[in-house]
């Protein structure tokens, strides 16, 4: 079977079901709502507001904002599948692979919020602000890489169970 038609079986078989369909768009809807949130970009007072159009100069954020989320519901989706249907020894790639994809998707989105950082943790949370804010772009990159290399080891785990 060829490399890409075993990618489009992983996800057919996960979400045949509609109940993985629904739990990955409520992820990505939330972390799309935390991510655009912490950028600024959607405010919820005193009514619902959304940062339109986006400015120039945050596109690339939100573009990778939008990417990290939509990845997110897709991994956290298959992640439940796989625990849910082997019972079977759960590796340890597992969960760094998810959870490691998760949280640093999470921390490359919290750059936004570093002046509570500065007010609660002091002179190290003036650093880590900083830092989060000088190396955003490269961070959610990295969250990317994560989470696609969270996919594939997913991926691999139920091809292998599809194996004759």
């Amino acid at each position: 079977m060829k490399l890409s038609s075993r990618r489009i079986l992983s996800v057919r078989i996960v979400f045949s079901t509609r109940f993985y369909v629904a739990l990955a768009i409520v992820i990505s809807a939330v972390f799309w709502v935390i991510f655009n949130v912490f950028d600024g970009l959607l405010f919820f007072s005193p009514i619902v507001t959304f940062y339109y159009p986006v400015p120039e100069d945050s596109i690339t954020g939100f573009v990778l904002s939008n990417i990290t989320a939509g990845l997110v519901g897709l991994v956290v989706a298959m992640n439940l599948y796989i625990f849910r249907n082997y019972k079977a020894k759960v590796g340890t790639s597992f969960f760094s692979g998810s959870t490691l994809g998760t949280v640093s998707s999470m921390c490359a989105s919290c750059s936004s919020i570093g002046f509570f950082l500065a007010t609660s943790f002091g002179a190290a949370g003036v650093a880590a602000s900083s830092f989060l804010t000088n190396y955003q772009l490269p961070l959610r990159l990295v969250a990317i890489g994560l989470l696609i290399w969270a996919f594939y080891s997913a991926d691999r785990k139920i091809t292998a169970s599809c194996a004759l």
